[in-house]
């Protein structure tokens, strides 16, 4: 069997965490060898996230707890990835603390895994606003025009991935990227390694408050599209 890790971020969310461990514990039980681990990284949340993880790791001997000063999602997704790779996975899949997510989906990912390098979510159904899509189809624009790949999802958090795949491509952004999952999926296309995007559904956050807000969204995005020229120009580096 192959070591699988699975990679979550988490930032306050004291109400959806133990819900999410309950949810893909039984996942990396099930698919992955015995050194497979559930890993949900805290992003010094300053609500008790980190304390309900490390009082669940008698009951699920898969999860492992990280814990790192706040950097946002992007950087604690690359700390994860990093932490993966340094940890003898084969894959790695990654998704979000929040609940919107589908583990009964997961099994499909699987079974392509041999086929594929990667097995990146299409979240073609979206029940996260029309807000939200419309954030998502503009990055998608962005990245046709500075990198002339055509993506149907950049973002999902919904992702299998081989672990020498990350590592090919992790060494090209910096360590505190906002959007390191989106310039995977450009790599990963860009430079036609074997990847698929396959239909995954998306469900309202199912608790908390998210962290996201629209002032936020603008300064990720007009930093994003001054990173995106320099890594263009920078791609065969």
């Amino acid at each position: 069997m192959e070591t699988l890790f699975i990679v979550v971020p988490a930032y306050n969310e004291e109400a959806n965490i133990e819900n999410l461990v309950a949810d893909w514990h039984p996942i990396v039980e099930k698919f992955g060898s015995d050194e497979s681990k559930l890993v949900v990284i805290d992003d010094g949340s300053k609500d008790n996230t980190l304390s309900i993880l490390r009082g669940l790791t008698d009951k699920y001997p898969k999860l492992l707890p990280l814990t790192k000063p706040n950097g946002g999602h992007g950087p604690t997704v690359l700390y994860g990835y990093r932490y993966a790779i340094d940890n003898g996975a084969d894959l790695i899949f990654q998704t979000d603390s929040d609940g919107q997510t589908n583990p009964a989906e997961f099994e499909h990912f699987w079974e392509m895994r041999n086929d594929y390098d990667a097995i990146l979510g299409n979240r073609s159904d979206r029940q996260d606003g029309e807000s939200r899509k419309f954030v998502e189809n503009t990055l998608r624009m962005l990245l046709k025009m500075i990198f002339h790949v055509s993506l149907p999802d950049a973002n999902a958090p919904f992702r299998l991935m081989r672990a020498d795949l990350v590592k090919k491509y992790i060494g090209k952004m910096p360590e505190d990227f906002n959007l390191p999952n989106v310039m995977f999926s450009t790599y990963f296309v860009y430079f036609k390694e074997k990847v698929a995007f396959e239909h995954v559904t998306f469900k309202p956050r199912q608790g908390g408050v998210n962290s996201i807000n629209f002032k936020k969204i603008f300064k990720i995005g007009w930093k994003a599209l001054s990173d995106f020229r320099y890594l263009k120009a920078h791609i065969d580096d």
